[in-house]
């Protein structure tokens, strides 16, 4: 036993295998699990709980769990319990593919939802109650409280809604961690609301540790296992390209004092562009910059390096295999530069508001008015999900969205006459990014949008088709505000489905 890492000595007496452990849990439950992008989920509890489902499905038996979490997680976690056909529900996001696929044949149901909002529609009960708790954290302390990992998510939420709690502690996380994290524990529930007490990034409002009360804890298991990190793509020349505009708008930005010369608080998503972007801003001549955002990725710790960004709030990690080992070796020095908090803080709409974000986010496509689609392929097979895209557009100072302009070796068109399922309406899109260019819809009219679009954003290969439909909905559209041919909007996926490409 790693008496370091569990230095309370009645919780140290409640030390068991992961095995018995997942005994503790029942069929039917809903199970409150740690993580958040593949950082500080259980790794040792799911695996065995997986197991024992698989045994109870082959006795005949019937076996499954309602999941919640803070994002995705891992293999372990998410993969395993879909595998044994365990998960019956699942919220509010999800990237694993094994999961993905039971959804998209309707074998999972999934409750896609925006990520600020999973604690407080938890406390407010329309979730229903919470079981089980299984949250890894990184050492126990003396007087019980909880050193968190390398993720906060909605642990706060479930060590404090749950009826029972099971800690994962795994001795593979830095114990440097410890203080990095700022848990806030002022919110409540209207009419009790108060504001939050942030103004700055790099305001600390809470506590460094979880509270939790022993007498809920009925297991803990130690464990040594890494987080799932996996590794970024060297950018290509559409991420080059991407980020090459998006650098110039910010210059522009600044030269017109809409920006300050240190920009505003970076939120920046998840994946190999908006990396891209961040790595580029290394070499850009914006100083003392600071970032809000869910996520600490590669890039941004390429800013701290370079001495370029000053400090990065988040919720979790999501490094590189070589990014993850970096920060490893260097906790203690990154440690007063970086601050993980709870989503509901980090995603907290009243906070990107105040602090007046640049939000950065992916999609799957854009129609020429400017809705974004960012979680369903043809309108009806769910990718991954909202995240918290949401959160930031709605609320940002500046909301930028970025993707290639084209798909699957060019066959499809991420700019469309209309979007075959939307996310963020065009009032949440502020400015839209492809490597072939940058429009900024501030301002603009859905028909100036359209025009913007279709001439600075779409790929040469469908610009004449997107405007020779513009031109044609000019004239037979039922309205001119933002005019559709609804019957041969959505062909373009049709057209897809039936050919394999967008342009046959």
């Amino acid at each position: 036993m790693n008496q370091s890492r569990i230095r309370n000595q009645a919780l140290r007496a409640k030390v068991m295998g992961a095995a018995d452990a997942a005994a503790l849990i029942s069929s039917g439950s809903t199970v409150g699990m740690s993580g958040f992008t593949g950082s500080g989920y259980p790794k040792a509890v799911p695996l065995a709980l997986a197991a024992r489902i698989e045994a109870e499905h082959d006795a005949g038996r019937p076996f499954s769990i309602r999941v919640w979490t803070g994002a995705s997680t891992g293999p372990e976690l998410d993969g395993a319990l879909a595998r044994a056909n365990g998960i019956e529900f699942r919220l509010p996001y999800n990237s694993d593919p094994i999961a993905r696929e039971k959804i998209n044949r309707g074998e999972m149901e999934y409750f896609d939802m925006h990520l600020s909002q999973v604690a407080p529609m938890a406390w407010q009960g329309f979730l229903g109650p919470l079981d089980t708790a299984v949250v890894e954290v990184a050492g126990i302390r003396e007087d019980g409280s909880l050193i968190p990992s390398s993720s906060v998510g909605n642990n706060k939420t479930w060590l404090d809604r749950a009826s029972q709690v099971i800690l994962e502690v795994n001795s593979w996380q830095n114990p440097a961690l410890e203080g990095m994290h700022d848990i806030y524990y002022g919110t409540a529930l209207p009419p009790h609301r108060v504001p939050i007490p942030l103004i700055r990034p790099d305001d600390r409002i809470g506590d460094a540790w979880f509270r939790c009360d022993p007498a809920k804890v009925v297991a803990v298991v130690e464990t040594e296992a890494p987080d799932r990190n996996l590794p970024f793509a060297a950018p290509g020349e559409d991420a080059l390209a991407i980020a090459g505009h998006l650098l110039d708008f910010f210059r522009h930005e600044v030269a017109r004092g809409r920006l300050p010369a240190s920009l505003l608080p970076l939120q920046s998503g998840v994946g190999n562009i908006a990396n891209a972007v961040l790595t580029g801003l290394v070499d850009a001549p914006f100083e003392d910059m600071t970032a809000y955002t869910e996520v600490i990725q590669d890039g941004m710790l390429d800013l701290l390096n370079a001495g370029k960004l000053r400090m990065a709030s988040a919720t979790a990690f999501s490094l590189s295999p070589e990014a993850a080992a970096a920060l490893n070796a260097d906790m203690a020095a990154f440690r007063t530069k970086l601050i993980l908090r709870p989503q509901e803080i980090s995603n907290h709409p009243e906070l990107i508001r105040r602090l007046g974000c640049i939000a950065m986010n992916g999609l799957i496509e854009a129609d020429i008015y400017g809705n974004v689609n960012s979680t369903h392929v043809m309108g009806s097979r769910i990718q991954n999900g909202i995240g918290g895209s949401g959160d930031f557009a709605r609320n940002a100072y500046v909301s930028i969205f970025m993707t290639p302009s084209t798909a699957k070796g060019g066959k499809i068109s991420a700019i469309v006459p209309q979007a075959s399922h939307v996310d963020h309406i065009s009032q949440d899109v502020q400015v839209l990014v492809t490597e072939q260019g940058l429009a900024d819809l501030r301002g603009l009219s859905p028909k100036q949008r359209a025009r913007l679009i279709i001439e600075k954003c779409a790929h040469p290969l469908y610009r004449p088709a997107l405007a020779d439909y513009f031109d044609r909905a000019m004239r037979g559209s039922y309205g001119l505000q933002s005019p559709s041919l609804p019957g041969e909007a959505l062909s373009w996926h049709q057209r897809f489905i039936e050919t394999g490409s967008m342009h046959a």
